[in-house]
C-alpha cells in the first residue's frame, strides 16, 4: 500500500469512528483527508520515502472560531494526538500543540492562507501570476474523504481553476524562454566553446518546456523532484518526457550536440502543434518567440495582456 492507502485506512480504522463517537457535532461542519507537501499527497511514494516524515496520519480541517470553539479544537487535537501511534508499519511522531505541520487538526482557512496568501481560495490578479505552480500544485493535490459541508473542496476547486488569461500569460513567458534558451542560446553557447553553458541553455529550455506541457494540460506542476513522474502521468503529453530526459543527461560534445539541438526544435515543433490545437496561437511557424506574443496577443483582459510578457515567470 503506498502512503495514501496507509493514511485512509488509518482514518477509517481509528479516525471516523473517534469523530463519530467523541465529535458527532462536527461530522457536519468538518473536512477530512490528506493534502500538501508530501510525496504520498501525489501517490509518488515509495521505500525510499519512509526514511523521513512518513507516518500514519491524516488532516481534519475545521472551520472558523464562529462554528468551532477554541476549546472543541484543543478537544479535537487531543483525541488526534491519542490515536494509534503504530500502524501498519509506520509510526507516528509527535505532534506540536497545534496538530503538526502536515497531519492533525487545522483551520481550513489558516491552512488556505499560509499555502496560497488567501482563505478562501480567491486570489487576486497578482497573486494568480506571482503564487508558484508547486505551491498551488500542493494545495489542490491528495484527497479530501468527507467535506459534507464543502469547506475545502469549495477552496480547492477555485484554486484548481486558474483563469485562462492567467494561464495564456503564464504559458506566453515559458515559451519565449524556451526560444530564448533552445532555439537561440543552446547552439550560440557551443558555437563560443562553452560546454556547460549550453547544458544551463538545454536545462532552462526542458524546464520552461515541462512548465508548459502541465499549462496545456491545465495542471500544475509540482515542486522539481516530482515534476518528471508527474509529467508522465499527464493526460496529454506534447514532448515525450524520454525527449527530456535526453536533453538533460547527455554532454554537449561533437557528438551528440547536433543531435540535442534537432531534438530542442522537434521538441518545440510539438509544444507549437499542441498550442495550435487548442487555437492559443495564430503565428504559423516554427519560431517560438512569435508564438509566445501571438499567446499573449490572445489575452482578452487588457491589465494582464499589457504586463511584460514576462510578468507571470
Amino acid at each position: 500500500m503506498n502512503g495514501m492507502e496507509i493514511a485512509r485506512a488509518y482514518y477509517e480504522t481509528y479516525g471516523r469512528p473517534m469523530l463519530e463517537e467523541q465529535f458527532p457535532e462536527l461530522c457536519g461542519v468538518i473536512a477530512v483527508g490528506l493534502t500538501g507537501a508530501g510525496s504520498e499527497c501525489y501517490g509518488f511514494d515509495d521505500e525510499v520515502s519512509r526514511d523521513h516524515d512518513m507516518e500514519p496520519g491524516f488532516q481534519i480541517f475545521l472551520p472558523g472560531e464562529d462554528a468551532v470553539d477554541r476549546r472543541t479544537a484543543f478537544r479535537l487535537e487531543r483525541a488526534y494526538a491519542k490515536l494509534p501511534k503504530e500502524f501498519m508499519g509506520l509510526s507516528r511522531g509527535r505532534l506540536d500543540p497545534v496538530g503538526g505541520s502536515r497531519h492533525g487538526v487545522h483551520r481550513a482557512e489558516e491552512y488556505f492562507q499560509e499555502k496560497t496568501g488567501t482563505p478562501d481560495g480567491c486570489l487576486s490578479l497578482p497573486q494568480w501570476l506571482s503564487t508558484p505552480d508547486y505551491v498551488l500544485a500542493e494545495a489542490v493535490n491528495g484527497e479530501i474523504w468527507s467535506d459534507p459541508s464543502g469547506l475545502v473542496t469549495t477552496v480547492r476547486e477555485r484554486l484548481a481553476a486558474m483563469p485562462e488569461d492567467v494561464r495564456r500569460k503564464r504559458l506566453a513567458g515559458q515559451l519565449l524562454l524556451m526560444a530564448q534558451a533552445g532555439q537561440y542560446n543552446y547552439r550560440r553557447c557551443l558555437a563560443h566553446g562553452e560546454e556547460a553553458a549550453a547544458q544551463l541553455a538545454a536545462v532552462e529550455f526542458v524546464k520552461s518546456a515541462m512548465t508548459v506541457s502541465f499549462l496545456l494540460n491545465r495542471r500544475y506542476m509540482p515542486y522539481y523532484k516530482w515534476s518528471f513522474r508527474a509529467l508522465r502521468a499527464l493526460p496529454e503529453q506534447p514532448v515525450l518526457p524520454e525527449t527530456f530526459e535526453y536533453l538533460l543527461t547527455t554532454p554537449n560534445d561533437a557528438s551528440v550536440c547536433e543531435d540535442k539541438y534537432f531534438m530542442i526544435e522537434d521538441a518545440a515543433s510539438c509544444v507549437i502543434e499542441a498550442l495550435q490545437a487548442q487555437e492559443l496561437t495564430k503565428a504559423v511557424c516554427g519560431d517560438l518567440e512569435k508564438h509566445a506574443y501571438s499567446v499573449n496577443d490572445g489575452i482578452a483582459d487588457p491589465e494582464v495582456r499589457n504586463l511584460h510578457i514576462l510578468a507571470a515567470v
